[in-house]
């Protein structure tokens, strides 16, 4: 559930640590889950998308008139929009993502020791992945997605100017994971432009193992 417009910051770190702390729970299962669970979330996500490109842009329309009306320049518009075209470059990218080889578990650098055994390097989930970014709402499915490949929850936090078309995509998100039996809670966007929102998830060492600030 959304935290209200005039929560007080405690509020928001209440709620985002809950959504962190369900991510937590949540990755477990991705960390044990198969690769055929993940590729099938990530093809069902993209299905998803193309289902629903009119609501995602009726999202986003929202966000676009909001922004104009904020004074949003140009440039800053054509990022935030989703066009039929970006779309599909949603659904098509988590469908590319789906087909690389699956990093978990895969063994680099396996050398012999003197006593016989073999030792060597292997890729294992992180744990719950924290993303702030802006804008661009294309990189709520992107990040999404490579979350999920690598068998990582994660906690986005878009740019206020693409709430409803953040929202929208993780609605799809959301429906993919449930769809093959992955927990919905593995992928989670906050949902508030409440900019304690970001103080709150750099604190949260308990719950998040690595924060990606992306520009």
């Amino acid at each position: 559930m959304a935290v209200e417009e005039k929560s007080t910051p405690e509020d928001v770190r209440a709620h985002v640590a809950a959504l962190a702390r369900d991510a937590r729970a949540a990755g477990r299962v991705l960390a044990a889950s198969t690769s055929g669970a993940r590729n099938g979330a990530l093809r069902a996500i993209a299905a998803r998308l193309r289902a629903s490109a009119a609501s995602l842009q009726t999202a986003n329309a929202a966000d676009l008139d909001a922004g104009r009306e904020a004074g949003l320049d140009e440039a800053l518009l054509d990022r935030l929009a989703l066009t039929d075209a970006r779309i599909e470059a949603m659904a098509s990218g988590l469908e590319q993502i789906a087909e690389l080889p699956d990093p978990v578990g895969s063994i680099a650098e396996l050398n012999p020791m003197p006593s016989g055994i073999r030792v060597g390097r292997m890729r294992v989930p992180l744990g719950v992945v924290g993303i702030i970014y802006e804008s661009r709402p294309n990189v709520t499915a992107d990040a999404a997605g490579l979350c999920l490949k690598s068998g990582n929850a994660c906690v986005l936090r878009g740019g206020s100017e693409a709430l409803r078309s953040n929202q929208a995509i993780a609605e799809c998100v959301t429906a993919g994971l449930v769809e093959v039996g992955l927990p919905a809670a593995a992928v989670a966007v906050v949902d508030t432009t409440d900019r304690a929102a970001v103080g709150a998830l750099i604190t949260l060492d308990d719950w998040v193992d690595v924060l990606v600030p992306r520009g």
